[in-house]
């Protein structure tokens, strides 16, 4: 498939001249970020292109067609139906509930909210762990009856055979190693991940297996930010970044947290965008208020 993305790179962004006429100075060819004009999705390719480019990218969660499209939009390369939906879609306590009919239902609208960004579906609790047969039943259904470019599933050493099985059957995987939010009840609770040396070498050995096992991308979740920085260094691969710091080739925020939609607190390393729940709020109440007080609808929202 061609890779050309000529038309996403405004001429500033090439080095061209500025809106004075003056010579811009250079500044690195954006392939992944805010091009909405290629007339075809991300792939695996354009990801590892910007690998080799040093181009930075960012990925965020998304669960139904309307924020998604916004999301595609806004020009994000790379959307992840996440098992997320959870706790801050489906109003789970965590993410372990979640089933492959919901997660495929919620993808399926995703993509048909898009058009540029590449959809990844991520395969929650008890749907790949079996097998690789059992993996290539589930991410079958996210590629067909979704539509997704790709999938991805947790796990370092222990799911190698689940990897090497879609990507031969050709299915693209991300992977996600450190914090793995499925193995919350084992682990007993969120924590940092790969602390010491031990486990430190522990992680590196897996991101590199699943490396080699075909993985396109990894997702490296609370890790140490100089831990996931040397991951980065040696993997030829993509990382994407939660809570690990900025050494990573992506960063990836659940966007509820993103957006200030949370109730309560949220981790050290979310950044708040805006605050949209209480934009949200605002408006419910202003709209609840007009009806109770008769002022809506008025003659310019009603019909004769």
């Amino acid at each position: 498939m061609s890779a050309d993305t000529s038309s996403t790179t405004s001429p500033t962004q090439a080095g061209g001249p500025d809106a004075s006429g003056a010579a811009a100075p250079d500044k690195p060819k954006l392939t992944l970020y805010g091009g909405t004009g290629t007339g075809r999705r991300v792939t695996v390719r354009d990801l590892a292109r910007a690998k080799r480019d040093g181009e930075k990218w960012a990925m965020l969660t998304a669960y139904d067609a309307v924020t998604a499209g916004v999301f595609d939009e806004a020009g994000i390369p790379v959307l992840l139906v996440g098992d997320s939906a959870g706790n801050n879609h489906l109003g789970y306590e965590n993410t372990v509930p979640v089933t492959v009919d919901q997660l495929v239902m919620l993808a399926g609208a995703v993509v048909r909210g898009t058009r540029r960004t590449m959809v990844v579906g991520d395969m929650p609790f008890g749907s790949y762990q079996s097998s690789p047969s059992q993996a290539l039943d589930t991410a079958s259904r996210f590629m067909k009856e979704a539509g997704c470019g790709a999938v991805k599933l947790e796990g370092g050493r222990r799911v190698l055979p689940q990897v090497d099985a879609l990507v031969q059957a050709g299915v693209p995987v991300m992977a996600h190693i450190g914090l793995t939010p499925q193995s919350v009840n084992v682990l007993g609770g969120y924590r940092i991940a790969g602390r010491g040396d031990e486990e430190a070498e522990k992680l590196i050995s897996d991101a590199k297996a699943l490396q080699h096992a075909g993985a396109f991308a990894i997702v490296l979740e609370l890790v140490p930010a100089e831990l996931a920085q040397r991951v980065s260094q040696e993997l030829e691969i993509p990382t994407v970044g939660i809570g690990a710091g900025a050494g990573t080739d992506a960063q990836v925020l659940v966007w509820t947290d993103m957006a200030g939609l949370t109730r309560g607190g949220v981790p050290k390393f979310v950044k708040q965008y805006a605050d949209l729940r209480t934009v949200l709020g605002a408006a419910a109440r202003a709209f609840a208020s007009d009806v109770v007080s008769g002022v809506y609808p008025d003659e310019s929202h009603s019909y004769h």
